[in-house]
């Protein structure tokens, strides 16, 4: 009985998270159907932030989906479109956005964070490795009296010729 309920609770529970965007479109021919797909499948839901148009299911990603079809339709080209929608929508909406001053920032920050770690971690170790050596050597007096207690505690041993 338990197994039973668990399996409907699941049942229900993937029920709603299988709902995606279904789009029944009429293409001219399958390079435009495969252009449509790959044009939503390359273009960011502005809602959405961490879904592609053709994924997402929220009414803006369903608008940008008719406005590539009728685009399509229009016999614009994958380039007119996605220029469109970057000056529609900002550098967002690709998931490889360019390399400008204001995408600098994404693309090289992760770069300079890992650099700037690195340079603290070697600095750190370097640090500590001084303060270890520096603390661990033993001034000429020190040296003489360990020298001292080490051959009281361990006299020289004879050998038998």
């Amino acid at each position: 009985m338990k197994r039973l309920i668990i399996a409907i609770v699941l049942g229900l529970g993937l029920l709603g998270s299988s709902q995606a965007a279904i789009d029944t479109r009429e293409f001219a021919n399958d390079s435009q159907r495969q252009r449509y797909h790959d044009l939503t499948s390359i273009l960011r839901c502005p809602k959405c932030q961490n879904q592609n148009i053709a994924e997402s299911s929220s009414p803006i990603a369903s608008d940008l989906r008719g406005e590539i079809y009728r685009m399509l339709g229009a016999g614009q080209s994958d380039e007119q479109i996605i220029d469109f929608m970057v000056s529609r929508y900002g550098d967002f909406v690709l998931y490889d956005p360019p390399l400008s001053s204001r995408t600098a920032l994404l693309w090289l920050g992760p770069a300079t964070l890992l650099l700037i770690g690195g340079a603290a971690i070697a600095a750190i170790v370097a640090s500590r490795r001084r303060r270890r050596v520096a603390g661990n050597a033993l001034s000429n007096t020190e040296q003489r009296r360990l020298a001292d207690l080490l051959q009281k505690t361990n006299p020289p041993i004879e050998q038998d010729s």
